[in-house]
């Protein structure tokens, strides 16, 4: 590895917990070629093979689970019994899952044509080797995310972990050799998005670009991507601003664990976070006290049963404590929280607002962090109205007893994905992606299969006998 080392903080003590050498474009250039080498067996080895790899990997990771979580603790800062029971957790059963579609998910069809003396079929064949660039708030998901499926149907990749957080995807690299997964196959990156990123992106030999992480970033991706050679095929995840809409209706104990899990999930890191909170103004100033009871019973640490870690870093922090302080200069009610937890490691103190508006910045901008916003409606057409009023569309939520109207709702709001009286399932089965500003393409479930897959037609004559 050529370039510029980088130095990861562990967010709970701000002190330096590794250096990772930072990839530079000539190590994207080595690692891509390794990965079209592969390519070349790698696309004709059976579904089955495939599977037997991708569950070896899965088992390997149970093995080593509370290993995992505990690097990914002191990478990231989420508490280690979350890092194990969740994100582990799921980034095993998303291996589990796209083990099943390998010897299943790369089917075609024939197809009935208008020249009898013709036969049509479609094959689904690899796309190549992917790039892969994934965030830093939940490392050893996104890597499951990207990888299970590409190596489903049979993709090689390179992939850039993000330089705030490079060591679980180093660990899973070592997990992948002793699964026995060939060289090549799987190539990770550790380094910065304005040159590794931006190499993968521009690579003539990459035939799919897969990005989640923000916006604005989401655009260069896009843009970059669109100067290479080969013009990859890009998806994209990023980021988001969802409603949760509470009707009048709603049994509130239900709907303030649904907005509290939406919200402070992952400290508030969290791309489909429910931080605009539109309550029915006949529930609002009850609803708010349950949300602030719930808020206040939050547990602060990265140890075994807390609840919220750090934000990851000192650039996260700063930014979630502007946006706090914006709140609070715009007008918006600060009821609970509002300032720094401790005095070392990225903490921020659980905080409600209510009484936001829709101008304010707090209500309009993706914060990142542990700040809830409380938002009165009169109407439901109104609410709708509000939930849409934005760039982004990843998600959304709803909470109510009415459930033909909470469909009605749902059919009206522009998100890729709608929960209602619940919020953050993220089922393997299930797909998930944005409309608008939050990207394009959906992980996860079999849709995700289409990801990676190059649809070909094969067509020959035929002759037909007559009786």
């Amino acid at each position: 590895i050529r370039g510029a080392p980088c130095k990861p903080t562990t967010p709970a003590t701000e002190e330096v917990l590794a250096t990772v050498q930072a990839a530079d474009k000539a190590d994207v250039d080595c690692a891509v070629a390794a990965a079209k080498k592969a390519l070349f067996t790698w696309r004709d080895v059976p579904g089955s093979t495939r599977r037997d790899l991708l569950l070896k990997l899965a088992n390997l990771m149970a093995e080593h689970q509370q290993e995992l979580a505990e690097w990914e603790s002191r990478d990231n800062g989420k508490p280690v019994s979350v890092a194990r029971d969740v994100d582990v957790a799921l980034a095993i059963e998303h291996f589990r899952y796209f083990a099943g579609w390998a010897d299943k998910g790369m089917q075609g069809k024939t197809i009935p044509v208008s020249n009898t003396d013709s036969f049509a079929m479609t094959v689904h064949e690899p796309i190549g080797v992917v790039g892969c660039i994934i965030p830093w708030n939940f490392p050893i998901v996104m890597l499951a995310w990207k990888w299970a499926p590409l190596i489903a149907c049979g993709c090689t990749c390179v992939m850039k972990s993000s330089e705030k957080t490079p060591l679980t995807a180093l660990m899973m690299c070592d997990l992948a050799l002793k699964a026995g997964f060939p060289p090549g196959v799987l190539n990770v990156v550790s380094g910065f998005g304005d040159t590794a990123g931006e190499a993968i992106c521009r690579h003539p030999d990459i035939g799919k670009v897969c990005f989640t992480g923000s916006s604005a970033v989401g655009h260069k991706i896009a843009e970059t991507a669109a100067k290479s050679p080969q013009l990859p095929r890009v998806t994209l995840e990023l980021g988001g601003k969802s409603p949760l809409i509470v009707c009048e209706d709603a049994d509130l104990d239900e709907a303030a664990a649904v907005a509290h899990i939406g919200l402070f999930l992952n400290h508030g890191q969290c791309c489909c976070a429910s931080s605009r909170i539109l309550v029915h103004e006949s529930v609002h100033d009850e609803f708010v006290k349950k949300c602030v009871a719930k808020a206040k019973a939050v547990k602060l640490g990265t140890e075994e049963g807390k609840d919220q870690g750090p934000q990851v870093d000192k650039i996260q922090f700063d930014k979630v404590m502007g946006y706090i302080q914006s709140g609070k200069d715009e007008g918006a009610k600060c009821v609970l929280g509002g300032a720094r937890a401790g005095k070392k490691g990225y903490f921020v103190q659980p905080t409600v607002f209510a009484d936001v508006k829709d101008h304010m910045k707090i209500a309009k901008e993706e914060i990142f962090g542990p700040v809830m916003q409380l938002m009165k409606f009169s109407t439901v057409e109104e609410a709708v109205e509000r939930a849409n009023a934005t760039d982004y569309g990843l998600a959304a939520g709803i909470c109510g007893t009415d459930i033909s109207k909470m469909m009605g709702i749902a059919k009206r709001l522009n998100a890729g994905t709608v929960w209602i009286n619940c919020y953050d399932d993220f089922d393997a089965a299930i797909p998930f992606g944005g409309f608008k500003a939050s990207g394009y393409g959906r992980e996860k479930s079999e849709y995700a299969l289409a990801n990676f897959t190059e649809v070909k037609t094969i067509q020959f004559p035929t002759v037909n006998f007559q009786a």
